[in-house]
């Protein structure tokens, strides 16, 4: 079976000239199939290619054409620029409901999404099938001689009584680019006021800001950064080089975020997205109540300390622009600080 992996960086898809931007592509199965699947997704394809691969071993017929943007950049390709991707698949749960609220997603019903628990699925459009934590990475090298942060008041302390550590070397999400970042700081502020002191401590120390988890990551690895604050434990799980760095739930409270699909409504195949939502639904949810896609960290969690988004329309409330504009204000003042 031939696999073609596209690298494209932070540019324009070749064919959709000054349109969404992309970060990478890949393209599974055989050349010249008439049964194409389009995915647009926020997951880095070495996080969704086995499943991909699981698929086609039975479909080998079928071709995915698999496409990796940032969730603002998803939310563009479907509602703004209606691109006819048969699947989106988001870490912005607040994005994909907008998208289904304002009608740009098509109902799908079957024995299997039936069985689904309540939490994973909203109005038959929005299906989530994994759960991955917001946590703390911190560079090992850089913590060698430091107390270990478990929440965010000790993290508040660590950054400042140790300022020539942590200066130009913390980093978070952008959330003015990212919306993932924007959901997950939403949360955290509705959920503590602690959230909004620990980012004016980020802001005395230039931090650094990113469109994704990876890149920060990596740059922790790499020994540019120290600490990276809300990305997604599941992408640090994965990685190879893990032994350079340490996984963090804040024992306060832990935002968990639910990865969703849906179909659009340009999809130029619903029925072939609809049964490789099915699958993907099948393999995560093998007793049909707990993904299987979670991530490992949550089980050294306390239940109390795990605060589940709950998909549904009150996640579409900093998504009005007013409250959006408020926010993302109150927000540049804390980090943006000279």
């Amino acid at each position: 079976m031939r696999n073609l992996v596209l690298s494209l960086g932070l540019i324009c898809f070749s064919t959709l000239a000054n349109a969404f931007e992309i970060e990478d592509r890949a393209v599974f199965g055989p050349d010249g199939s008439d049964q194409v699947l389009r995915i647009i997704s926020t997951a880095d394809i070495s996080f969704f290619e086995p499943m991909i691969q699981s698929y086609l071993a039975d479909n080998d017929v079928v071709r995915v054409d698999y496409t990796v943007a940032s969730s603002s950049e998803v939310m563009r390709a479907v509602l703004n620029e209606q691109q006819p991707f048969d699947l989106a698949i988001s870490s912005a749960m607040d994005l994909q409901t907008k998208l289904a609220n304002d009608g740009m997603a098509l109902p799908h019903a079957s024995d299997l999404t039936q069985g689904l628990p309540n939490w994973a699925v909203w109005n038959e459009m929005v299906f989530a099938f994994t759960q991955e934590p917001a946590a703390f990475v911190i560079s090992n090298a850089a913590f060698a001689d430091l107390p270990v942060p478990e929440n965010r008041q000790e993290l508040i302390n660590t950054l400042r009584q140790n300022p020539e550590i942590f200066e130009g070397r913390v980093g978070t999400y952008d959330i003015r680019s990212s919306g993932s970042g924007y959901l997950f700081a939403t949360q955290d502020a509705r959920a503590s006021d602690t959230y909004w002191r620990l980012t004016e401590v980020m802001g005395t120390l230039d931090p650094q800001l990113y469109c994704c988890t990876s890149s920060m990551i990596d740059d922790v690895v790499s020994g540019d950064l120290a600490i990276v604050y809300n990305v997604l434990a599941s992408y640090a799980e994965q990685r190879e080089d893990s032994d350079a760095f340490t996984i963090i739930l804040p024992s306060d409270f832990s935002i968990v975020m639910l990865r969703t699909m849906l179909i659009p409504t340009t999809s130029e195949n619903p029925e072939l997205a609809a049964e490789f939502l099915d699958f993907v639904l099948a393999q995560t949810f093998p007793d049909g109540n707990s993904p299987l896609l979670r991530s490992e960290v949550l089980d050294t969690a306390s239940e109390e300390s795990l605060h589940r988004i709950a998909l549904g329309p009150g996640l579409l409330v900093y998504l009005d622009q007013f409250k959006s504009r408020n926010f993302i204000a109150e927000w540049e003042s804390s980090i943006l600080q000279e």
